[in-house]
């Protein structure tokens, strides 16, 4: 069964594509702890991250997919807080395709609660190979499974943070990697990139008060032994973070008012 929500998201300001109907997608919940809130209670986006790796690696594991396609990297993850989790909550999340290709797919995860906590996401999952490390073709198996909830099947890449990076300055800031923000891969995790994210948002709160909409986008992996510099700008309401490796922008993230 298809949604008919037509093609994905162009851009930073466009919506997600909507749920698919009642019954599909994977779902599962869980409570929310101190470790992943900051001192208002509200959980952080690193928490969101980790999250979203949670679910995604439960989805695998209750599908076929844990054996057919056991490994994926996510390229962009796109966050919109309209109300945030706080603590204490327990969080129901659902889980399902939004738009796909044969070789990556649109993940969105809705997380809400009880207490009214509504945050909408999508990632965009790439399938890689388990001998070359590179992109590769998506079973049948998970095509079929995949595009129960979706009938766009032509996904494609298309980045949404391209403004160019600023010019080294007095203002770069160092962001030392530490041993638990490492992989298996070698490579720092998807959710340690927004402990710089949170760094950054304690001088500008105001961005967390009200409906916003976090993106980043990993354009290549950070290694253990480098060395990262961010260089930011706070411009017309939002704030833009770029993790910068000997002069090459690794990846670029992006807050600002959900319009």
């Amino acid at each position: 069964m298809t949604t008919g929500a037509g093609t994905e998201p162009q851009s930073f300001t466009d919506e997600l594509a909507p749920p698919p109907p009642v019954g599909e997608g994977f779902e599962t919940g869980w409570t929310v702890r101190t470790a992943d809130v900051d001192p208002d209670n509200r959980l952080r986006f690193d928490g969101i991250a980790r999250y979203l790796q949670d679910i995604g690696s439960d989805n695998l594991d209750a599908t076929p997919l844990h054996a057919t396609d056991p490994f994926w990297i996510v390229r962009r993850t796109v966050i919109d807080v309209i109300e945030p989790v706080h603590f204490p909550d327990r969080v129901h999340m659902r889980r399902w395709c939004s738009s796909m290709s044969t070789r990556w797919s649109n993940m969105r995860v809705q997380i809400s609660s009880g207490k009214g906590a509504s945050i909408e996401t999508e990632g965009f999952w790439i399938n890689i190979s388990a001998t070359t490390g590179m992109p590769t073709r998506i079973s049948d198996e998970a095509l079929e499974l995949l595009a129960r909830t979706t009938d766009e099947h032509r996904l494609r890449w298309k980045a949404w943070l391209t403004e160019p990076v600023p010019d080294a300055s007095e203002t770069d800031t160092p962001f030392p990697l530490r041993a638990t923000d490492i992989d298996s891969f070698n490579h720092v995790n998807n959710a340690a990139y927004w402990h710089a994210v949170e760094e950054f948002l304690v001088t500008h709160t105001e961005l967390v008060r009200e409906p916003h909409r976090a993106v980043i986008e990993y354009l290549s992996p950070i290694l253990a032994s480098e060395h990262v510099i961010i260089r930011h700008r706070y411009e017309g309401g939002a704030l833009t973070l770029w993790f910068v490796v000997d002069g090459s922008v690794r990846s670029v993230a992006k807050v600002a008012p959900k319009l």
